[in-house]
């Protein structure tokens, strides 16, 4: 019998989150298949940053040199002001990260973590089951049939809801509604360092801050490639649920309205640099109330379908790849039978993924403020600086 008496675990969902529970249950012993509803796990999306919390869970895995290999680990997070380009805080990274943290800040391209995480599964020898669609289950007295829109069906003694967003799982074990709309659309673009003039590149995370909007941007792929995301308020497209409908620098600018003729010079250059945008509607929910809504019988959630978050903490992919590392210790360590584990896990998740559901809002009126309150941030910040834009209780992780 494998490890905790279990003998099949089915995680539905091929992304990070999945793709992390996957590897985080095969290096506790927890035998676990992955079902994937596309035809391949395609590398896709723009990119990520990850906090000391994430970069040490993936160096316990035994990804650390791989991770070396395709990301860049800034020196600086910068906050500035979009229309006057001043800077209004700084927060040391690198080895001040390391050395308050025991892991670095670094960034990547989402394809690049996928990448890591594929190679990652396919070493631990993960049965990875492509073009299966996930569609609901029958609950027994101890274990699950577990059926796809393709008409394949499995036992399994535990399934993770890893399906993202717009997650079928979670729809069969909680049946609300789907995620809402923030009012927001983000603008993604990747350019080449070696393409923008020499005061353009960048090796730092800048994060500019404007009248209801803001600019992200930093290395990725080593400091080769430059991550540009703008997110600016807008109604929800028609094709909402798309992550690659194609935006176009005249869309971004009108969206960024009269803004965008005053932004500092260094970022309308930026801007200007790039010949193509894509765009995706943000969605996210409500943050976490209580642990049922992560784990209920033999079903749990994880990543985006359990609580999908707005980008302005930069953990989303973060705090899934948590998730799949406490679910992976639970199952394999847990007592009790299976629901109790899966409830174990979700008393342990739920609130500290609730509490950067949070932030995360907090943070994007923040970036996003006018007026007297723009004024304000902009006090603070250039008062408190490292102190405030630290963040200790998220960083230190659950490791």
């Amino acid at each position: 019998m494998a490890k905790g008496g279990l003998k099949q675990v089915l995680v539905a969902g091929g992304g990070i989150g999945g793709l992390a529970a996957a590897v985080a249950c095969a290096r506790q012993g927890v035998p676990v298949q992955l079902l994937e509803r596309a035809t391949q796990l395609s590398e896709v999306g723009a990119g990520i940053q990850m906090g000391p919390n994430v970069t040490r869970i993936l160096q316990a895995w035994g990804l650390g040199d791989a991770l070396a290999q395709v990301a860049a680990f800034p020196k600086l997070l910068q906050a500035r002001d979009a229309q006057t380009g001043r800077v209004l805080g700084s927060l040391r990274l690198g080895e001040r990260a390391q050395a308050l943290y025991g892991a670095p800040y670094a960034t990547i391209h989402r394809a690049d973590l996928q990448g890591l995480l594929q190679v990652a599964v396919k070493a631990a020898d993960v049965d990875v089951q492509l073009g299966q669609t996930v569609q609901g289950w029958q609950a027994g007295a101890q274990r699950l049939d577990v059926h796809s829109a393709q008409g394949q069906h499995w036992q399994a003694d535990a399934l993770i809801g890893a399906d993202g967003v717009w997650s079928a799982v979670r729809q069969q074990l909680l049946g609300d509604a789907p995620a809402r709309f923030t009012g927001q659309l983000a603008y993604r673009a990747l350019v080449a360092q070696a393409d923008l003039p020499v005061h353009l590149r960048t090796h730092e995370v800048t994060v500019w801050m404007g009248p209801r909007l803001h600019v992200v941007h930093y290395p990725v792929r080593g400091g080769e490639w430059l991550n540009l995301v703008a997110i600016v308020h807008g109604d929800k497209p028609a094709h909402a649920e798309a992550w690659d409908a194609a935006g176009h620098t005249q869309a971004l600018m009108q969206a960024m309205g009269a803004v965008s003729g005053a932004v500092g010079r260094d970022l309308q250059e930026r801007l200007a640099s790039v010949s193509a945008w894509w765009q995706w509607a943000l969605h996210d929910r409500a943050p976490l109330a209580y642990a049922h809504e992560m784990a209920q019988g033999l079903v749990a959630l994880l990543g985006d379908a359990a609580h999908p978050m707005r980008p302005f903490l930069a953990q989303g992919a973060g705090m899934a790849i948590e998730d799949a590392q406490v679910l992976a210790q639970c199952l394999a360590h847990g007592a009790g039978r299976v629901p109790d584990r899966l409830q174990a896990y979700a008393e342990q998740r739920w609130a500290r993924n609730a509490r950067v559901q949070a932030r995360a809002i907090r943070n994007g009126q923040i970036f996003h403020a006018q007026g007297a309150l723009a004024l304000g941030r902009n006090w603070g910040l250039r008062l408190g600086g490292e102190r405030l834009m630290d963040l200790p209780w998220l960083y230190s992780g659950i490791l």
